[in-house]
């Protein structure tokens, strides 16, 4: 049994999360430049860092994991 209740919602969920993930790779742009410039607070940087790609990793798994289950 699926998750969605038509074909209609999840192209819609799906539309949803790759204008996000076009977000968040530009946000995620944006934190590796900001973190390339800090020089005395690594922890500040390393956490820049891993947000700006677990963002949007996380949004690539859902796009990802709706396309199997479609399948």
């Amino acid at each position: 049994m699926g998750f969605f209740n038509g074909k209609e919602e999840k192209e819609n969920i799906e539309t949803v999360l790759k204008n996000s993930l076009e977000i968040e790779e530009d946000l995620m742009r944006t934190y590796l430049v900001t973190a390339e410039r800090i020089h005395d607070d690594d922890e500040l940087k390393e956490r820049l860092e891993n947000f700006a790609e677990g963002n949007a990793k996380r949004t690539k798994q859902l796009i990802d994991e709706l396309k199997e289950e479609h399948e």
